[in-house]
């Protein structure tokens, strides 16, 4: 087990950022870490970091607990801030090379970490004279330095271009591969592109915490239907297990069923039945996004 999160709860205040959170990741598994701002995710990872205490409960990192053994903590761990801390007067590999002192690293290390994050065309420039998307990767870059086996990285794709997104996240998946991967990010096609599961974090409590086909599994389902002339509502209603029924155009229609089962041969047989012809049935699949909204509203 990588990550073991027990009870966890923050509070600052009279305001309880974490309300007894407990999950646990395994190695290796790129968890994506959801939920609305000001939710409790940056809050989660710095205790994972041990950058700051929890009010109540405990966590481990690689067998190591964050409030007794907070050496070895981080030094299994490579963070990323949400804002990368970084000098931006100095340069590339002055920057690593600062930092490998600091982890007691071989300095081959430097070289190893500029080729896997792509810094090689910019490595001979200063930190300030770098785009966004080189300064993430000088992050993330700084954050493999020492090999560490536990990723956390809090919203690592933030203000990227399209290019630039590909790249960090084809590096993460990559990476992910032999290691544990825990990130945060409002982005949700990364979280489909990149994560093997979800948790969900809402108000400082998690109401997800599945893998992405599961937490879709377990949603209701909408097919979209085109008859070739108008059908009332109610009588769609008929339907087993149908919720809702919205006219989207003309003669097709969205029905929400409150069920994962496919239903798009009940509807065939229904039009059968009552002698309705079918010009379109495909099934909607429910965006990331929908589900977010529908588990945070």
């Amino acid at each position: 087990m990588s990550i073991k999160v027990e009870n966890i709860t923050k509070v600052y205040g009279s305001q309880k950022a974490l309300n007894n959170i407990s999950f646990e990741i395994n190695r290796p598994e790129i968890v994506g870490f959801l939920g609305p701002n000001g939710a409790g995710k940056s809050t989660m990872m710095k205790i994972l970091t041990t950058y700051i205490n929890p009010t109540s409960g405990d966590a481990e990192v690689n067998g190591h607990h964050i409030l007794t053994d907070t050496k070895n903590v981080q030094k299994s761990v490579g963070y990323l801030p949400e804002h990368n801390p970084l000098y931006l007067e100095q340069y590339v590999r002055e920057y690593l090379s600062f930092n490998a002192n600091v982890y007691n690293v071989d300095k081959s290390r430097i070289e190893e970490v500029i080729m896997l994050t792509g810094l090689t065309p910019e490595a001979h420039k200063t930190i300030g004279q770098l785009s966004k998307g080189y300064r993430q990767r000088v992050g993330l870059a700084n954050a493999l330095l020492h090999n560490p086996e536990v990723l956390i990285l809090d919203e690592p794709t933030t203000g990227l271009d399209p290019n630039q997104l590909i790249d960090i996240r084809n590096l993460i998946k990559n990476l992910g591969k032999d290691k544990t991967v825990f990130l945060s990010t409002h982005i949700m096609q990364e979280v489909e592109a990149m994560c093997d599961r979800v948790i969900i974090i809402n108000k400082g409590e998690i109401v997800a915490n599945k893998k992405l086909k599961d937490l879709r599994d377990g949603q209701a389902q909408i097919v979209i239907v085109e008859f070739d002339y108008r059908v009332e509502d109610a009588f769609l209603l008929r339907l087993p297990n149908a919720k809702k029924v919205k006219n989207t155009h003309d003669f097709i229609y969205e029905i929400t069923f409150e069920t994962s089962e496919d239903m798009r041969s009940h509807v065939f047989d229904f039009a059968h039945d009552n002698q309705l012809k079918i010009l379109q049935l495909n099934q909607k699949n429910a965006s990331l996004e929908s589900l977010f909204r529908e588990l945070t509203s």
